[in-house]
């Protein structure tokens, strides 16, 4: 799983730097069709090394979430053909749809895979080809969609975004200048109005694939790189993969009924999206980010204490009501506090240091199941998820977006 997920780093690393270079329509196409040729090796082939690097390139995640280059392409589209006012709801109802599909996706499986293995001298390894024989035709549909997308997903010109920054930036000197001449200006005397129409010329750049970011930016992103890497390390302690292994081992519990435990979990969270999304507009993206992901650290470290598996599963269930939650105001925060060109760079660095970080997380797993001591796992990684939600809080409470500023100062250029 590990590998795997290194692999999802490079992947990521390399493609979104290029995204809006190459074009992002082009990308996703690439992305369908290495999806389709992944399960086509995983339905018919049997080497090992042959499936590791179809996975790999494939970007095949063990985790069940999509955290490879094609994600910030997309979450990027998102931001750019959505105003801000109604963007955590667009976010919303993208990773609703993105849960609901991972869920029924789940139950499809669990009972295809339990169904064709009572077919006569059908085993556990043909049952589950065939479902990646299905996961190889899903690519060939999702190529398709890539081919119909329009042009308005690919980035915009430069020179339109910096036209619009030194507007912005001559109101706010405006504005700073009108606050020292208060004196000399009479009430009913008209404020001036920033000088936009002879703007400086755009800066002469070499051609190049790589995007540039600015240093505000930049200190951002460094933040919530730290940040996250803390919650991505903690998924990748008890991911999906590893939740249902702790399932079989300790209750037994057939392919069927782990099916519809994740299946329930997953709609579950996929509705409070929604939820998450009105909530986000009365207390503010942040708090919505923290106050409903909290909970969920919490279920998560309690589920390997009880001795049945009702009440395990009872905390599991806990934990998806509120562990997507913060999902869609995430995005959309994000999306805020950087420059529209910047988005899809921006992006793919924060899912390519999530994606690393959550490499070492089945290491860690491995090694306490190996020391017979796999509920710390658990623990570990509600108590890091935990201690994510904290810092959060404390780092960027009362911290206004780019695009907040943008407004304020478009606001008071307006009424000058």
């Amino acid at each position: 799983m590990s590998m795997t997920l290194w692999g999802d780093v490079v992947i990521s690393f390399i493609l979104t730097l290029f995204a809006d270079r190459l074009g992002r329509r082009r990308i996703l196409m690439l992305g369908a069709a290495l999806m389709a040729a992944s399960g086509l090796v995983f339905a018919f082939s049997g080497q090992y090394w042959v499936l590791v690097a179809a996975a790999i390139f494939g970007v095949i995640s063990p985790s069940g979430n999509e955290i490879g280059p094609f994600k910030a392409i997309e979450e990027s589209i998102l931001s750019q053909l959505s105003p801000a006012a109604i963007r955590s709801d667009i976010f919303a109802w993208y990773v609703l749809l993105g849960n609901a599909g991972t869920a029924c996706g789940m139950v499809t499986c669990g009972w295809l895979v339990q169904w064709l293995q009572t077919l006569d001298g059908l085993t556990a390894i043909p049952a589950h080809r065939v479902v990646f024989a299905i996961y190889a035709l899903l690519g060939i549909v999702k190529l398709i969609l890539a081919i119909m997308l329009s042009d308005r997903c690919e980035s915009g010109p430069p020179e339109q975004e910096y036209q619009k920054v030194t507007e912005l930036n001559n109101i706010e000197i405006e504005s700073l200048l009108s606050r020292d001449d208060d004196d000399d200006i009479t009430q009913d005397q008209p404020a001036p109005k920033p000088n936009t129409k002879s703007l400086p010329p755009l800066p002469k750049k070499n051609y190049t694939l790589f995007p540039s970011i600015s240093p505000t930016s930049r200190t951002t992103l460094l933040k919530l790189s730290v940040l996250f890497s803390f919650d991505s390390f903690a998924s990748g302690v008890a991911s999906a993969s590893w939740i249902t292994y702790f399932f079989t081992t300790k209750f037994s519990l057939p392919e069927g009924n782990l099916g519809s435990l994740f299946f329930t979990t997953s709609i579950i969270g996929a509705l409070s999206n929604l939820v998450a999304s009105s909530i986000s507009k009365r207390i503010g993206l942040l708090k919505t980010m923290v106050f409903t992901h909290l909970p969920s650290a919490i279920s998560l470290a309690l589920i390997p204490l009880p001795a049945t598996a009702f009440p395990a599963m009872t905390f599991l269930v806990l934990r998806a009501c509120t562990q997507n939650m913060d999902q869609a105001p995430r995005q959309a925060f994000l999306a805020a506090a950087v420059l529209p060109s910047e988005r899809t760079a921006v992006m793919g660095v924060v899912n390519v240091v999530k994606t690393l970080s959550q490499s070492g997380g089945p290491v860690l797993t491995g090694w306490l199941i190996g020391m017979k001591k796999f509920w710390m796992a658990f623990l570990i990684a509600g108590a890091l998820k935990a201690g994510y939600d904290l810092a959060m809080l404390k780092m960027f409470l009362g911290y206004r977006s780019r695009e907040e500023v943008e407004v304020q100062l478009e606001r008071r250029g307006a009424g000058a």
